[in-house]
């Protein structure tokens, strides 16, 4: 499973509204070779479901991610960070030996 945390979910509802997206646009989290640590994450919305999705939904925002990523992602908290030293949509990824400084990727 995959939670978001309420800036999270606050950051994506803005942003839909903003790109003009329906609430049929969910959150698609991936997982994709890449980055300085060998992996990457990658975040959309996306209004078209898989086979072999699992669809999680938390806080009202329906997350759907396929089966490959999932097994990096068990149990991530995707955050937001805003401010002055904010990086934006945070993964809080316990499977993950080492991240990146730039947080967009990591290595299990």
């Amino acid at each position: 499973m995959i939670s978001i945390t309420e800036k999270a979910k606050n950051k994506i509802t803005e942003l839909r509204l903003q790109e003009g997206k329906s609430d049929n646009h969910h959150i698609r989290v991936a997982v994709k070779g890449g980055g300085c640590s060998g992996l990457m994450y990658d975040l959309a919305f996306d209004d078209t479901s898989h086979p072999n999705d699992h669809i999680f939904e938390d806080k009202g925002i329906k997350i759907m991610v396929d089966k490959k990523s999932l097994l990096y992602l068990v149990g991530t908290v995707l955050d937001f960070s805003d401010g002055l030293n904010g990086k934006g949509f945070q993964f809080i990824n316990p499977n993950a030996s080492r991240t990146c400084g730039c947080g967009e990727s990591f290595a299990v």
